[in-house]
């Protein structure tokens, strides 16, 4: 047997080589053309009964009599299977809503009724199965259309639909559940309802496949939301989990309206994980549930709604813990709420369940500490701001702010229960009684009343240029600034506020064209109050504070102070707590694999890949064979343009001789053959010449 030559194999292996791309890109085809393609459209219920594709129902019901009548005449050959198969689709086409559904969407809910059907009597008669196999449901909501749909949406509030069908069984299931969605939804967001019927409609908010036939991806019914400020199809986002209450009201609250989430806590956790941890400037609100369900969305956008005022927390209530929380915040039961303002003080209970706009008028009026912090969104609204003016009223040229100054410590707040009951001594004080017109409280309570005296505390640590402004003395680093030493002082301090009509209006009389030196200009850069401020040192009392309160509001009023104004700090902003909402990043990427892997199957489903892919194998082909036959014409043009190389060279090469060999015999070859005129040569003129 003769061998195969080493240049023959050479040849073979790097065409294979050249076509390798070609070639598999056409068995890829091939193998999506004849294996994956068919799974993707399994025998419809028109082929079973063999009646066209989108026959009537009177195509459907004489097929099936037709069948029917030959299985009368000879039932030896009927199988169960086939009977199933046939009944199956006999009751599914004719009925009106669910052959609409399965022309229109490919929606077939019950299929895996044959299934089961079929291992029951696999080795039973046709004859005993029972039917109809299918049973029939009908129920109806108020639907939306097509036609007010645009009109719905006039609002910036969310909106959460629902697309489903009147004859759907999964649909009907699913109707206390939407019920009750709808209930935890009030208030946050919109709602409706989209029947299968509004074709136009559920096209415009259905998902759609790559070939743009409508897809209902996890079944009926189908959840969709439009986000806030969200009016078209291009921004809605797609529930794709389980269907029950909390799973989509929490899809709702998160990823939707992207609200922070409130988390329960024991009642070992509960301090060390909440109470720790809230800032001191905010109301702590703890909610006990009695059956441990997740924080509905009304309560997580009020969660964010009072983000910069409250922290919300849930504590789930055991009988075996009720003596616990009775002897820590007098809870007897839940479900209950209870509100912690400031330290030391009592909790507020309020026991029971309301609706929405309970929980909520709870929370506005509690979602100030009751000593209020000083801080820059809140000196202007207090009126302890030297730019600003009196709770009084613009016309108030006189007021106080009594300001309890410290670092966040054991001192402080001890400090701040105190100051909290100088508070309510002085709000409980009845001018109107005899024995209360004491005069070292009258002056304080009647400023207190008159909105002329605010308490408030400030942080030392966090506004140390404020305080340090105010705070002016050999032991200030005790009270204000970084803690550098074991020992936290809080002081009490009275800012007397002044406003001089006179000087303000000269105040505000900047508008001069002429330039300014920098004397005026830091004269003029001053707050338009002035202030004298008083520290106090005696002992931390409550009666003794309010009767120096009272000395200093009776002297401010009566005495003619200087006239002393400076530029007050700034305050700068508290650091907040950082609100995590939305949706993890880690769950982010697990939905966008999710999508693309769905993406992935959809193309796997498409009945045009099998002959795009067959395209572009034969466009590949074509692509290797006009390189290849490029490159093998190449070096042939190569051997052509040589030997003409050669041959002019070889001509070349011959003349040069020819001139030698003439050089050789003294001949010059003359430069052209006009040059020598022939010895026969005669001038003939033309009859028509000028000459003689």
């Amino acid at each position: 047997m003769a061998k195969e030559s080493p240049s023959l194999s050479s040849s073979m292996s790097s065409v294979l080589r050249a076509y390798a791309a070609p070639i598999f890109i056409f068995v890829l085809a091939m193998f999506f053309q004849l294996f994956l393609l068919p799974r993707s459209f399994p025998t419809s219920h028109y082929d079973v009964l063999g009646v066209k594709t989108y026959g009537s129902v009177d195509d459907v019901r004489e097929a099936y009599e037709a069948i029917a009548s030959k299985w009368n005449s000879d039932s030896g050959d009927a199988r169960p299977a086939d009977f199933i198969k046939i009944q199956y689709a006999y009751e599914l086409l004719t009925n009106p809503v669910w052959k609409r559904d399965y022309d229109l969407y490919a929606i077939d809910e019950s299929l895996h009724i044959t299934e089961e059907l079929e291992k029951q009597y696999a080795m039973e008669d046709f004859a005993k199965i029972k039917t109809p196999l299918l049973e029939a449901v009908s129920y109806g909501f108020m639907a939306i259309t097509s036609q007010d749909f645009a009109s719905k949406f006039q609002d910036s509030k969310p909106w959460l639909i629902q697309l489903y069908s009147s004859g759907s069984n999964s649909s009907a299931q699913f109707s206390m559940a939407w019920r009750r969605i709808v209930d935890l939804l009030d208030g946050v967001a919109n709602h409706a309802m989209v029947e299968l019927g509004d074709v136009r409609l559920v096209t415009y908010l259905a998902e759609k496949k790559t070939t743009g036939q409508v897809l209902f991806r996890n079944g009926l019914p189908s959840i969709v939301a439009f986000p806030p400020q969200c009016k078209t199809a291009d921004c809605l986002i797609r529930f794709e989990g389980e269907l029950s209450t909390d799973a989509v009201t929490d899809w709702f609250a998160t990823t939707v309206l992207e609200l922070p989430r409130v988390f329960y806590h024991t009642k070992e956790t509960l301090v060390p994980k909440f109470l720790a941890k809230v800032p001191p400037n905010k109301v702590r609100v703890i909610l006990f549930s009695q059956t441990g369900e997740r924080a509905t969305p009304s309560v997580r956008q009020a969660a964010k709604d009072y983000w910069n005022f409250a922290s919300l927390t849930y504590v789930l209530w055991r009988e075996e813990d009720a003596s616990f929380w009775w002897n820590a915040l007098e809870v007897e039961s839940a479900p209950a709420m209870v509100i912690m303002k400031d330290p030391g003080l009592k909790p507020v209970v309020y026991h029971g369940s309301g609706n929405r706009t309970w929980f909520l008028d709870i929370l506005e009026q509690n979602k100030q500490l009751q000593l209020p912090q000083l801080s820059s969104t809140t000196s202007m609204e207090l009126g302890c701001d030297a730019r600003g003016y009196s709770r009084a009223g613009f016309e108030t040229a006189t007021w106080y702010c009594a300001v309890l100054v410290g670092r966040q410590s054991t001192e402080l707040n001890k400090m701040r229960e105190t100051m909290c009951r100088v508070q309510d001594a002085l709000s409980n004080h009845d001018e109107s009684d005899e024995a209360s017109k004491d005069p070292s409280v009258a002056p304080a309570a009647s400023a207190h009343k008159n909105k002329r005296l605010t308490l408030a505390w400030l942080d030392g640590e966090v506004q140390s240029k404020y305080c340090f402004f105010y705070v002016q003395s050999e032991t200030s680093y005790d009270t204000c600034g970084t803690r550098k030493s074991p020992i936290d002082v809080p002081r009490i301090l009275i800012i007397r506020y002044h406003r001089n009509a006179t000087e303000s209006a000269n105040v505000e009389k900047k508008s001069s064209n002429w330039p300014k030196t920098v004397w005026e200009s830091e004269a003029d850069d001053v707050d338009p109050a002035a202030q004298l401020v008083v520290s106090y040192d005696g002992p931390a009392e409550t009666p003794e504070i309010i009767k120096w309160l009272s000395k200093m509001v009776e002297d401010g009023d009566s005495k003619n102070l200087p006239f002393y104004r400076a530029k007050t700090p700034e305050l700068v902003p508290e650091s907040t707590e950082p609100m995590r909402s939305g949706v993890p990043k880690s769950v982010k990427a697990t939905q966008a694999l999710l999508r693309l892997w769905n993406r992935i199957k959809d193309y796997l489903a498409d009945p045009r890949m099998g002959p795009t892919l067959l395209l572009g194998a034969l466009l590949s082909a074509g692509s290797v064979w006009l390189t290849r036959s490029r490159a093998i014409q190449q070096p042939v043009q190569t051997t052509q343009q040589s030997s003409t190389n050669q041959s002019d060279n070889n001509t070349e090469e011959e003349k040069k001789k020819e001139r030698k060999r003439r050089n050789a015999k003294g001949e010059e070859a003359p430069a052209s053959i006009t040059d020598n005129e022939p010895k026969d040569a005669v001038q003939i003129l033309s009859s028509g010449s000028d000459s003689d």
